[in-house]
């Protein structure tokens, strides 16, 4: 198959003096802009006692700072139909928002208030301490969270930031003060670790100077950076049940350690991890377990490698009755591929499809400025969505094979079973 050559994106990227990063990407989609401000103060960065602790930050970073109180940034982004984001994972924190181009200098110092200088007033700490343990004893009572988590348990150790719970357990939550969150934040959060996406209808230079005029002048400590710890390979089978009786369907989670982001065997992964989960409907898993045995609501894979090897998950939620049977099935796919590899027919299908939804990757501002910051983050580059396609196409048979080999090894899986006992169900 040939690649077409594609025009792809044309973004600017800028240095302030504080060494705070900015990219800018004009589309002319709506009279719209996205921005973007990633840091490094993810889950790895917190103390190994706290955990949670990133979580709780970014649910109360926007609850005031030294020049506006909550109520005041609720105002602003109400008057202007916005809703501001917070997303947190194992390494970075993201506040972004969408708004109209008219106000876009507004929403991005609101922005940079709420980075550079949150309050923590206590009494929203408590809200939202309440909240957050709220949610995780709605995790608590998930079968599909519940599983999850586990199986995250299982592949990195419990004292791994890869297999903590990122929302953290109650009793961490319940030992965070305002003073740790402070902490954190001054310790994590400087213009070293911070990646400004801006995309939409606004131009370069219009972007550039309203970071300089919001970022310049802030100064902080490099943040210390922390390695992922060391995972250790797997040699057997792990498998934990947690036993959830009122509950009408098990879930499970089934998987692997794999590689990390950067790893040079990252495409060939990705195209084996679409023909296992993700293929059309999901894959040689769904056609199995859901299309042809009937016996799961939903069967699919997941490939996640960050800056640490990321996880491989297969997930599938079933009747407790079929969990054995979905299991059995699940590690007949994965010793399949793993010994006999994808058929020529399946590769060239599989190499297409995911050619064919890069452009779906750039569609809205939203979607942009997700793939900008993923770019920065790895050092993919910034002409990365025009050389993607030739990445994917230039995987090989021998190299997917390979890849299935080396990872698809059922006698090494982690499997993770929550729901009702057999004779509860």
């Amino acid at each position: 198959m040939t690649v077409a050559a594609i025009s792809g994106l044309s973004p600017l990227r800028h240095v302030l003096s504080n060494g705070a990063n900015v990219i800018v990407q004009e589309t002319a989609f709506s009279p719209a802009v996205t921005i973007t401000a990633a840091l490094h103060a993810g889950g790895l960065y917190e103390p190994d006692n706290l955990t949670g602790l990133a979580w709780f930050l970014g649910r109360v970073i926007d609850r005031g700072t030294a020049a506006r109180s909550a109520d005041a940034i609720a105002e602003a982004l109400d008057d202007r139909g916005v809703t501001l984001r917070v997303s947190v994972n194992r390494h970075t924190m993201m506040v972004s928002c969408t708004c109209l181009a008219e106000d876009f200098e507004d929403l991005f110092a609101l922005i940079g208030d709420v980075v550079r200088g949150p309050v923590f007033p206590p009494a929203e700490v408590e809200k939202r301490r309440a909240e957050i343990v709220t949610a995780i004893r709605q995790d608590q009572d998930n079968p599909a969270v519940r599983a999850s988590e586990a199986l995250q348990q299982l592949l990195y150790g419990a004292d791994h930031p890869y297999g903590r719970p990122g929302k953290g357990t109650i009793e961490t939550v319940e030992r965070i003060t305002r003073e740790s969150l402070a902490a954190f934040h001054a310790s994590r959060f400087a213009p070293s670790s911070l990646s400004l996406v801006v995309v939409g209808e606004v131009s370069q230079a219009r972007a550039i100077d309203c970071a300089s005029e919001v970022f310049d002048d802030w100064t902080a400590a490099e943040p210390a950076d922390r390695a992922v710890p060391p995972i250790e390979s797997a040699a057997t089978r792990r498998q934990l049940f947690i036993p959830m009786p009122d509950k009408s369907q098990s879930d499970i989670a089934y998987g692997f350690v794999t590689i990390s982001r950067l790893d040079p065997e990252y495409y060939a992964y990705w195209v084996m991890n679409n023909i296992l989960g993700q293929f059309g409907l999901g894959g040689r898993l769904a056609e199995n377990i859901r299309e042809r045995q009937g016996m799961a609501y939903y069967a699919f894979s997941g490939f996640d490698p960050s800056i640490g090897p990321g996880p491989l998950v297969i997930r599938a939620g079933v009747d407790p009755r079929n969990v054995e049977r979905a299991v059995g099935a699940i590690d007949v796919e994965v010793e399949t591929l793993g010994t006999h590899g994808p058929a020529d027919q399946e590769l060239a299908e599989t190499k297409q499809f995911l050619i064919g939804s890069i452009p779906r990757l750039l569609e809205t501002n939203q979607s942009i400025a997700a793939f900008l910051q993923t770019s920065e983050f790895f050092g993919l580059g910034l002409d990365h969505d025009r050389r993607l396609p030739g990445l994917v196409e230039a995987v090989t048979m021998e190299q997917v094979a390979r890849a299935a080999q080396a990872l698809l090894r059922p006698d090494r899986a982690a499997v993770a079973i929550a729901g009702p006992p057999v004779e509860a169900a």
